[in-house]
């Protein structure tokens, strides 16, 4: 089987491709922006940007690829509200890109659409399913659910082999500081490396999460690319939630210096969302 993973020098792609290669025995092909880098041996990895359509119709077409792993995106929710035209133009210009070179292709292709808890917004109650109501709080998550909607009316519309996910909080080693367990771990890093002040500064320790490791988000998509259904979306995560104070608290104790907790207004969004649980009956 040959595998493409579009975005594969993110956090998530590394892990993806090694999973595809190591325990499925796949012929795996990935793509990266121009200026990014990516360590991977025994693959093919091509230069792409979703954004040029033309591009990607060639990349496609010159691979047959028989899944389609699409996690370029950008998938920074703080970025998302300082920079709203890439966020807009990635997530879902990039995404149509993807679908319609498909569409044009001569075989069936299986694709996988990564998307986000932050669809879901607000949540009330208990773990959230795949059914609930979604109401995107921020802009990252509005890209989201207009993907998850475009991947169900391309199903529709022409039968192509889409399935969608809404991946969960995703945690582990090489992942990016831009995101709040990394950032947590750099800062105290470089605090024993005495790089910086003993002091961490964070924003929204309330909000609780459910976190998983990235080892175990890819094993889930490479089955649901396999074994799940076309047209139906399903939550990947850990199904249970806990607050960002909890992770902080526990980073802490690990340290053996003495850390002191500083609020840094930078790091509070203009809106965020208390409790995200996944309910994963459906996935299991």
């Amino acid at each position: 089987m040959k595998a493409l993973v579009i975005g594969a020098a993110g956090f998530v792609g590394g892990y993806l491709v090694e999973h595809l290669k190591k325990d499925w025995k796949w012929e795996v092909f990935a793509t990266k922006l121009e200026q990014e880098t990516v360590q991977m041996e025994k693959i093919v990895c091509l230069d792409l940007d979703i954004l040029d359509r033309k591009a990607v119709e060639h990349v496609l077409f010159e691979i047959e690829p028989d899944y389609i792993f699409h996690l370029a995106a950008q998938s920074s929710v703080a970025l998302s509200w300082k920079n709203p035209d890439l966020t807009l133009d990635v997530n879902i210009k990039g995404c149509v890109h993807i679908l319609e070179a498909v569409r044009k292709m001569q075989k069936k292709v299986r694709i996988l659409l990564v998307g986000s808890s932050e669809e879901y917004g607000q949540i009330k109650g208990e773990a959230v399913t795949e059914e609930s109501f979604v109401y995107p709080k921020n802009l990252y998550a509005v890209t989201k659910v207009c993907q998850n909607m475009l991947g169900k009316v391309y199903v529709d519309a022409y039968q192509m082999e889409i399935v969608m996910v809404r991946a969960f909080n995703h945690i582990g080693p090489k992942q990016s500081s831009v995101f709040v367990i990394s950032d947590f771990c750099r800062q105290v890093a470089e605090i024993e490396a005495e790089k910086k002040e003993a002091v961490i500064k964070v924003g929204n320790l309330s909000a609780k999460r459910d976190f998983t490791d990235v080892r175990d988000i890819v094993r889930a998509y490479a089955l649901l690319i396999q074994r799940g259904k076309a047209g139906e979306t399903y939550n990947v995560g850990s199904g249970e939630a806990c607050s960002i104070a909890e992770i902080l608290e526990k980073i802490l104790r690990l340290s053996k210096k003495t850390i002191q907790i500083e609020i840094d207004p930078a790091k509070l969004r203009p809106a965020d969302v208390s409790v995200i649980k996944a309910d994963i009956r459906k996935l299991k």
